[in-house]
Parts: structure tokens; sequence; C-alpha cells
């Protein structure tokens, strides 16, 4: 694989990432900082670290399940593997400033 080719497969999964919502917040899940790492293997296997906004969130599985689904949709991905991580702690710094406007938290 191409770095091209790496690097658009990498922008449709970002794309498809970004209709995954946290049932809680009006904000999709790559807007409100959520994805720390997307890897796209030679063999089209796809690694995402990804957190929640609490270890204890109750949508846990949903939105889990929901960014596994939708990025094993593209016809470019062999499989998804996504990896819940809490290190390092997610906070609202990690939203994007569009997030931030939308959640009424502009600082």
């Amino acid at each position: 694989m191409t770095p091209e080719e790496r690097s658009k497969i990498e922008e449709r999964i970002v794309d498809v990432i970004k209709t995954v919502f946290d049932p809680e917040m009006p904000v999709n899940v790559w807007d409100l900082g959520m994805i720390y790492k997307i890897e796209v293997a030679d063999d089209y296997t796809v690694n995402i670290d990804m957190t929640l906004t609490a270890p204890n969130c109750p949508a846990a599985d949903y939105i889990v399940g929901d960014v596994q689904s939708k990025v094993e949709s593209l016809s470019e991905v062999k499989c998804a593997n996504v990896n819940l991580v809490f290190d390092p702690v997610w906070d609202f710094s990690m939203m994007s400033e569009e997030a931030r406007v939308e959640l009424g938290y502009d600082f």
C-alpha cells in the first residue's frame, strides 16, 4: 500500500467516524477528541485507540460497536479492532473548536 492509498483510507475512516455520536452529546466522537489513534496496516486491518468522556459511560458498548461497524463498512477495510483506552484521560481540551462552541465550552 502506498502512503497516498493509506492517507485516503484514513480520510475515509475519519469521515465515517464523524457519523458516530455519543448519545448524551450532540457532537461526534471525532470532534469530541475521543479517537486517539488510527493505524491502517498493509493487510487493510485498522487498529483504532479511542476513549470515552467518562470511564463508566453507559453507552460504551454502543459507541465502540458503532465505530467498529462503520469503519468495517468501508470497502477498503478488512477488519477494525477498536481498543478502548483511558490514557491519557479525556478532558474538554481534547475537543475540536467546533465541538466546544456547540457544547458552550468556547474557552
